[in-house]
């Protein structure tokens, strides 16, 4: 709804995480090994693909040829700028548009694959925004993830449990690292075909984050 100003409010609004995200996720690249991560995720992928969360737009130089088209999906504006940015050095065709995972602003069945990089963590609700994928997929499209997860021991869930319910979110745009993006996956209606359990950083201690998961899901056809 428009603000006294008239203008329209922004759905997601972090404009002191952002700048931070952006600044330390470039040195992430190649200090914990997210590009290679990245490259990994979207290898193989082809025809139309949705992109949520984009953030600054770290995957867009890794997407393959094979790629017709990708629309990306980020919220909050200063990310958004810095992902359109990052879009015109992209080899392929990348169409950066404002909107949240929950309610996705395209067509139904419309792309042969989506991509979750980072997201799922941060999103509302990630029930909905799994739905939402499923909407947007064609039968037989894929669902590809790299996220943080929760942990499989139980000292380390509960030390997530106590991140998330005291400083972490604020601290970090509503992130919450103990959700179970794989189960939420799997209840959502995908089948999911893939999955890898590994930490960030590999070595040293762990963090809240430290757990991630990388994952091809499918829609069923």
């Amino acid at each position: 709804m428009p603000s006294r100003s008239g203008a329209m409010r922004e759905p997601v609004r972090h404009p002191l995480f952002a700048r931070f995200y952006a600044r330390c996720a470039r040195g992430a690249e190649t200090r914990m090994g997210l590009a290679e991560l990245r490259g990994e995720l979207l290898a193989g992928l082809s025809g139309r693909v949705i992109e949520i969360g984009a953030g600054p737009g770290l995957n867009f130089r890794h997407y393959p040829r094979t790629v017709a088209e990708v629309v990306a999906i980020e919220p909050e504006r200063h990310l958004r700028r810095l992902a359109a940015e990052e879009a015109r050095r992209a080899q392929v065709p990348v169409d950066v548009v404002p909107g949240v995972a929950e309610a996705l602003p395209v067509k139904t069945e419309g792309f042969d694959a989506a991509v979750s990089s980072l997201v799922m963590c941060s999103v509302r609700d990630p029930a909905r925004a799994l739905g939402e994928l499923l909407r947007v997929l064609r039968p037989g499209g894929e669902l590809r993830l790299l996220e943080h997860c929760r942990a499989t021991g139980r000292g380390a869930a509960a030390a997530q449990w106590a991140a998330d319910h005291t400083f972490w979110p604020l601290l970090f745009g509503g992130c919450r690292t103990g959700r179970d993006t794989p189960a939420a996956v799997r209840a959502s209606g995908f089948e999911l075909l893939e999955l890898r359990r590994f930490r960030i950083p590999e070595r040293g201690l762990p963090v809240p984050s430290s757990p991630h998961v990388l994952a091809t899901a499918r829609r069923p056809g």
